[in-house]
């Protein structure tokens, strides 16, 4: 027995002395573990500040092992990725983060290291917990986590399970369960309410749901500090139910409406109670998840300056809440439209306030030359640049390679003001899972001194990505790299082009939301050439997961894109009466969108069943399942209500290229109105009972006998179109189908000149 029990006690020895890289490395190749030494130069990391120390990676030969050296964990990870990408040709992404590793690792012949004074590395939009993460278990974040470390990130936002705390906050305060549910938001947009936004949109939430992301967080803050990660958890920005002041006397302002939604009101700072009810909000946030060193707050989001609030005390207010919590806390806030107020902000110390400028590579506010320019960007106080890069997690290839290399030299540039606060790089995507070269760009650059250009990286990347070095592949990505990867400076529009299947039809469609501001940038041909080249090889490359992701990828933006010049000759031929040349080309039309659907189908990535199954499974009956799905159906069609749908300009907003989305959902919108056109054009040929001047045309003016003589829209009910499979519970399989190559060469041939 005794022998048994030293036994026991040496395994949990052995256990307990494991790092976090050894589980990481386990996770990615069972066994990986034993190929590398990895050493820390010190046991624990210092704490995260702005004026925080230098890191370092550093990769060498030790015997057979790999030797990684760092000065914290999400170093050594990144030094890690490093030398699985450049030294062996794996890449690990979002679509493959498993590998199997050469069972003898290729040397280093000399050691590598990098440095960076870049130290402070943020991941997450609030938007992302919506549109990408929703239904995530905890499976699902571990993997996310894992991603998070090896490319960089030691501040992520970490704010599943913030319900929690409101729900325990509210009863507090006296509401009751019915009316907490009638405040708190469904699964799928409980980012816009911790916005500010709305109230109760795709609610209530049952009780199972509470305890589902109270486990779930607290299992992701554990993985994230086990990592050495400050996680940034959300702070207490004044917001209130909008009956507040009715039902506890608060003087607070009317938060009116957003998008047609009723949004919350915001608690005046100088109300005698707000100092009460912020407590209230910190002890139940610390009660179940802790302190931490930095908190998030976006007060007065997206909302007009109101005379009524004194932003200076409001500011001052919020930080002393969130300090008597943790009094070396750091507020995290979003540099986006008008916030950071500087009259908020600008009477605060600069080790207070640690700013995200959210969208550096388009619209960046820190002080250089743009739309949003802040000619003294944000004065004092500490800021990152960040990658916004997709908006609603729509699916499509995009990137503004040459911007984002030229706006992040500028950041650094020493003679540059905004330089010597800067302190770090962020990843604030509404969406992930989509564009990984962009990421992996955007996770090196502090990392890599040199001046970089786009056409010098990518060709590390294309190996990294496959592990090969083919040509034809390196001259698809230099295809897209010069087009649709390099959106130009003064196109300012959000995220990818829109696939002109996702918009509800017109004749004049173009973008799908009403929110892109979509402009041409690139030739469609050159992303169909790219698709063209990548298909060519692809038998070499049968069973490579990161090149078939790829084809399809790009395949499917290659069709996208011919779709949209098929679109036009489908229109053309109405507008000119071809009655016969329009069924022509809108049943080519039709084909395509079957077409992509088909080749959509043939990665789990890329079915609406991966979607809906991940929102079906996070119900304990089959009525939160239900719940669920109609949480995640709505939200990638129609977005909200019919209000909001027609009326406040959401639907649509986070539209997908999903096998299932696009024949069940998008195809039966433009099928219903292509034979709508072609049945205006059938009653346009019939005989009109006018002879005599007395039928019913026979009083109209000129201007309107004219306007009558142009092309007419038609006229169609979307939303009693749309409402109806938002409310649907066929199943859609996340299972892949088909030969991917086989149908990519259907597509290539069905679309060449």
């Amino acid at each position: 027995m005794k022998h048994i029990l030293t036994f026991l006690f040496s395994l949990m020895v052995v256990g307990s002395s494991a790092t976090p890289i050894d589980g990481l490395l386990e996770r990615i190749d069972g066994g990986a573990s034993k190929k590398f030494k990895i050493e820390l130069t010190t046991t624990k990391a210092k704490h995260l500040t702005p004026d925080t120390q230098r890191d370092f990676f550093e990769i060498s030969q030790a015997g057979k092992k790999i030797a990684i050296k760092a000065n914290t964990w999400v170093n050594a990870a990144v030094g890690i990725n490093w030398y699985l990408k450049y030294y062996c040709g794996i890449h690990l992404s979002w679509n493959q983060m498993q590998a199997k590793l050469p069972s003898i690792l290729p040397k280093v012949e000399k050691p590598e290291r990098h440095e960076t004074d870049l130290t402070l590395r943020y991941d997450f939009n609030y938007c992302t917990f919506s549109y990408s993460m929703a239904f995530w278990d905890w499976q699902r974040w571990e993997r996310e986590i894992d991603w998070m470390a090896l490319h960089g990130v030691n501040l992520p936002l970490a704010i599943v399970g913030e319900e929690c705390v409101w729900r325990n906050m509210l009863a507090r305060l006296g509401y009751n369960e019915e009316e907490i549910g009638k405040f708190i938001a469904g699964p799928a947009f409980l980012a816009w309410w911790e916005m500010n936004n709305l109230e109760g949109w795709g609610g209530p939430l049952p009780r199972s749901w509470y305890t589902r992301q109270e486990t779930l967080q607290k299992q992701i803050l554990k993985r994230m500090r086990e990592y050495g990660m400050h996680p940034v958890l959300p702070g207490y920005c004044g917001m209130m139910p909008h009956d507040a002041k009715e039902r506890l006397g608060l003087n607070v302002t009317d938060g009116g409406l957003w998008n047609g939604y009723q949004r919350p009101a915001n608690l005046l700072p100088t109300d005698p109670r707000f100092n009460e009810i912020a407590t209230i909000y910190y002890q139940e946030l610390t009660r179940l998840f802790g302190r931490s060193d930095y908190y998030s707050m976006d007060p007065f989001h997206e909302s007009n300056d109101d005379s009524a609030i004194d932003y200076t005390e409001a500011g001052r207010q919020l930080m002393r809440a969130m300090k008597a919590v943790n009094p070396k806390a750091v507020w995290v806030i979003q540099g986006w439209t008008e916030n950071p107020r500087p009259q908020m902000v600008d009477p605060m110390d600069a080790k207070d306030l640690l700013v995200l400028d959210l969208f550096s590579e388009c619209r960046p506010m820190f002080g250089i030359p743009s739309i949003w320019q802040r000619k003294e960007g944000y004065k004092q106080h500490p800021w990152l640049f960040c990658l916004l890069e997709n908006f609603g997690a729509n699916v499509g290839l995009h990137g503004r390679m040459d911007q984002l290399l030229n706006n992040f030299q500028q950041a650094t540039a020493p003679q540059l003001p905004c330089s010597k606060t800067l302190k770090g790089i962020g990843f604030t995507m509404e969406g992930s899972e989509n564009n990984p070269v962009m990421f992996e760009l955007m996770s090196e650059l502090p990392w890599r001194n040199e001046h970089l250009t786009k056409e010098q990286w990518i060709k590390d990347y294309v190996f990294a990505r496959y592990g090969v070095r083919d040509e034809k592949i390196l001259e698809a990505w230099q295809i897209l790299i010069n087009s649709i990867y390099n959106c130009p400076l003064g196109n300012n529009q959000q995220g990818p082009h829109e696939s002109i299947f996702c918009g509800r039809p017109t004749l004049n469609n173009f973008q799908a939301s009403s929110w892109s501001k979509m402009r041409n940038y690139y030739d469609p041909d050159n992303t169909r050439l790219a698709a063209v080249l990548m298909a060519g090889v692809a038998e070499r490359y049968r069973g490579n997961n990161n090149f078939e992701y790829d084809l399809v990828d790009m395949t499917r933006q290659a069709l996208a894109d011919q779709a949209r010049v098929q679109y036009h000759r489908t229109i053309a031929a109405y507008k000119s009466f071809s009655r016969k040349q329009f069924e022509k080309e809108a049943e080519r039309f039709m084909k395509m969108i079957y077409l992509q659907d088909r080749l959509l189908g043939t990665r789990s990535e890329f079915r609406l069943g991966h979607w809906t199954e991940a929102a079906r499974r996070c119900g304990t009956s089959k009525a939160e399942s239900d719940q669920y799905e109609w949480n995640a159906r709505v939200q990638i069609t129609t977005w909200g209500n019919r209000t909001c749908a027609d009326e406040g300009g959401l639907r649509d907003y986070a539209h997908k290229e999903w096998q299932g989305l696009l024949k069940d959902f998008y195809a039966k919108r433009w099928d219903a109105y292509f034979k709508a056109m072609s049945k205006q054009m059938e009653q346009s040929t019939l005989p009109q009972p006018d002879m005599l001047g007395t039928g019913p045309n026979s009083n109209k003016t000129a201007s309107e006998l004219f306007a009558m003589a142009l092309p007419q829209e038609v006229k169609l009910d979307w939303y009693a179109m749309e409402e109806p499979w938002t409310l649907q519970h066929n199943s859609y399989s996340a299972q892949p189908e088909g030969d991917i190559i086989a149908i990519v060469n259907e597509i290539i041939k069905f679309i060449e000149p």
